[in-house]
């Protein structure tokens, strides 16, 4: 008896996914499709798989730690005002818990090494394939109206990015790479629960050298009592001839001051706040390389770096994970 080919096993999970679907049990057809088709590159199973993890979310269950942040031994806000770091192969989340307590985010150094020249590839296909016939490398994840609304597509637009929700075939290398690496159980072991991509703040970034930039904390529009966790992935070195990212080595324990101090928004912190706010952590521009990663918070202080020397966009992922146990209000989730 002749094996089915993966292709065909694909397709026969997305006819099984969509049987339990329509019974209402989207959860369990997620999980079946991600099992047995996750990285096919069939089209009908990206779309599908994409639709699935909107959908499953109101089946989640809530279970999450008792405390947050949890407490954890090692935490030292003392010390020298710089990054922590730790090679890919140390990545723990006993290590983002100490670090993200300490001082406010964790350097990740090669965390998709090897994997990101087809990532940029991809993000300049997609982009491209933006506004043509809709497809699997763009087609707008369908939702009702007021929550297409707050994905905000053409402000990501007008930055140079495209929201990964609405590039199904992206969004499923994306979950595929994470999956490969193992950061799923990482990134569910530190939030306590299984975890929540957002669909407004899942970006694919090819970053202009025109680009506007102000120091913010995303707390100060994602709201309190939520638990966060930012995947942001450098695709190509930047910091040097390309936009970085300027960070303050600091853990901060609440947003601060918004709209003063000489910002341009109103949600973001001026630069004459950050340097009243953290005299002891001047901010530090780090070089990443392709395939290192930082993450973060929503209370961690930052923003792109932007210099006239620099000559080249830069290509980046960003991946925020929210626990289901108080998702924040006005984000589009999307279950892993």
């Amino acid at each position: 008896m002749t094996s089915p080919t993966p292709a065909t096993d694909a397709l026969d999970a997305l006819r099984e996914a969509d049987s339990l679907a329509a019974a209402g049990r989207n959860l369990e057809a997620l999980d079946l499709l991600t099992s047995r088709a996750l990285g096919s590159g069939i089209p009908e199973v990206e779309i599908r798989l994409s639709e699935l993890r909107y959908a499953a979310f109101a089946e989640l269950p809530e279970a999450g730690p008792p405390t947050w942040p949890v407490p954890t031994a090692g935490v030292d806000r003392s010390g020298p005002a710089a990054i922590p770091e730790v090679p890919a192969a140390d990545l723990t989340v006993e290590a983002i818990r100490v670090a993200m307590q300490s001082k406010g985010s964790l350097l990740v150094r090669g965390l998709m090494a090897g994997r990101t020249d087809r990532f940029v590839e991809a993000i300049d296909t997609a982009l491209a394939a933006r506004g043509t016939e809709e497809g699997t490398w763009w087609r707008n994840l369908p939702l009702p109206r007021e929550e297409a609304v707050s994905l905000g597509r053409h402000w990501v637009a007008g930055g140079g990015g495209l929201l990964a929700c609405d590039s199904p075939h992206v969004l499923d290398m994306l979950f595929d790479a994470y999956s490969a690496i193992g950061l799923r159980e990482v990134v569910d072991g530190y939030l306590g629960e299984r975890a929540v991509l957002s669909g407004n703040k899942c970006t694919l970034r090819r970053v202009p050298l025109d680009t506007n930039t102000d120091w913010h904390q995303d707390g100060a529009f994602l709201g309190e009592g939520i638990r966060a966790l930012n995947v942001w992935i450098a695709l190509t070195e930047c910091g040097v001839d390309s936009p970085g990212m300027d960070l303050v080595p600091k853990r901060f324990d609440e947003v601060v001051e918004t709209g003063t101090g000489g910002a341009i928004f109103d949600w973001a912190v001026g630069p004459d706040t950050v340097a009243v706010v953290a005299p002891d952590a001047p901010p530090v521009r780090p070089l990443f390389h392709a395939g290192d990663a930082l993450l973060f918070d929503d209370l961690f202080l930052h923003r792109t770096a932007i210099d006239p020397t620099m000559t080249r966009p830069r290509y980046a992922i960003e991946s925020w994970f929210f626990a289901p146990t108080d998702y924040p209000k006005g984000q589009v989730p999307l279950v892993w």
